[in-house]
């Protein structure tokens, strides 16, 4: 790999052409990007080749998170003759520098990595990982000792928490992710325009419950939107605790008062296939509105790549996701999902006092007092109520064999390969 081929990766990923996600997200603070992606500019003024091992990146401001972002996909670095010589599959067996190389790509089937003896490093200890991609099979291809690693549903937890059980010895624990599940809010559809109205429908719902007794107990109640253990997470940011007697009066104060004529319709958008069963943890939220504020909300799935192509382009009233942290930094959550401007502010969130903050952070050395800038922005964020936060991952749960060692699992949920290997049983 090259100083030109790191020069050349990002300005592929800033042609429009290219159209790729999240590039003004996560390279935007490179001088230059911003013109480049708007079709302004040909090349990327921030970003210079000095010597074959050296390159120079100026951002537009000093930000302590920056290289962090350089770990998304985005930044990824590509090898241009493998992209020139197969532009359409190219990614079905792309040249990487990593550890493992992928193979093999049959979507929705397997994965295939296999070992690179020329890693910087060292050759990882496996010839080969491979992946699969279907889902609805793993416990079973687990039991048939046709896999060696697996994770572990609700449904199969309790009979392998049973130290009876055979493979009770094989269960580990993993760290919850870094990770909130939440309904996005768009504040400027009514009902939701109105602030009573979205703090209502937070303080309606019994998350204790349903976590408990619908999920159980696999997943911790959100208070706030940085999960715990996350830098920047502060137990004093304080969301929305059930609390139906107080919904029910935000109601009668929001300007479509206590009459349910008066509220418009609502309907709550899900990845998922058309006309396919309702989860049951939204199911329990919809019955929790109707119960706590006389309030029917419609329910309706997508496929994924319609919901995503539509929910960034603002199209849902309501709906119903999650965010997994790309790197460890609260900006990654606030900024990312809050700033005004934001390709990914899916709710049309908008209050210039945040804004203003987020903007402080971003160039704010002194660690302490960024992560309490945070705390302010994030406390700001709860009370204007454009997310109900739901939940944040618990504990997970994984079967694996025992001849595998060294196979840890981290709370950005990316397994780290290169070190694990196998043993004779």
């Amino acid at each position: 790999v090259t100083a030109e081929d790191v020069r050349w990766s990002f300005e592929r990923a800033t042609n429009p052409l290219t159209e790729a996600p999240n590039v003004d997200q996560y390279l935007g603070d490179i001088e230059g990007v911003d013109d480049k992606v708007a079709g302004d500019a040909l090349e990327i003024s921030g970003v210079r080749v000095i010597d074959e091992r050296t390159i120079e990146i100026t951002i537009d401001q000093a930000k302590s998170y920056f290289l962090a972002k350089l770990t998304y996909p985005t930044a990824f670095v590509l090898d241009q003759e493998n992209i020139e010589a197969n532009p359409k599959n190219w990614f079905r067996k792309p040249n990487g520098t990593g550890p493992f190389r992928m193979t093999e790509y049959k979507v929705g089937e397997t994965l295939v990595l296999s070992r690179n003896d020329g890693y910087h490093l060292g050759p990882p200890k496996l010839a080969e990982v491979e992946m699969i991609l279907s889902g609805g099979t793993s416990m079973l291809m687990y039991e048939n000792d046709e896999i060696d690693v697996a994770g572990v549903g609700l449904a199969d937890l309790d009979r392998l928490l049973d130290p009876t059980h055979s493979l009770n010895a094989e269960l580990r624990r993993a760290p919850p992710s870094f990770s909130v599940q939440y309904i996005g809010l768009n504040v400027n559809e009514p009902p939701l325009d109105d602030l009573k109205i979205r703090q209502a429908l937070n303080l309606s719902i019994d998350k204790q419950e349903i976590a408990s007794i619908v999920l159980g107990d696999q997943v911790v109640p959100a208070s706030g939107i940085l999960p715990p253990g996350f830098p920047g997470f502060n137990e004093a940011v304080s969301g929305y605790t059930f609390d139906p007697d107080r919904a029910k009066r935000l109601m009668e104060e929001s300007k479509y008062g206590n009459n349910l004529d008066n509220i418009p319709p609502i309907t709550i958008t899900t990845p998922g296939s058309f006309g396919a069963n309702v989860s049951l943890d939204m199911e329990v939220v919809l019955q929790m509105w109707e119960k706590n504020l006389d309030i029917r909300a419609e329910f309706q799935q997508t496929e994924f790549a319609t919901f995503l192509k539509d929910l960034n382009k603002r199209r849902f009233q309501m709906f119903d996701i999650g965010w997994i942290a790309d790197y460890p930094d609260p900006e990654n959550f606030l900024d990312i999902l809050f700033y005004s401007e934001s390709s990914n502010n899916h709710t049309n969130y908008s209050n210039p006092e945040v804004d203003a903050l987020l903007e402080k952070a971003r160039v704010e050395t002194d660690e302490t007092l960024r992560f309490s800038i945070y705390s302010e922005v994030e406390q700001m964020i709860l009370d204007d109520a454009p997310w109900i936060p739901l939940w944040y991952s618990g504990e997970r749960y994984l079967l694996v064999k025992p001849k595998v060692q060294d196979y840890i699992q981290t709370p950005l949920i990316i397994p780290r390969l290169r070190h694990v290997y196998l043993t004779d049983e």
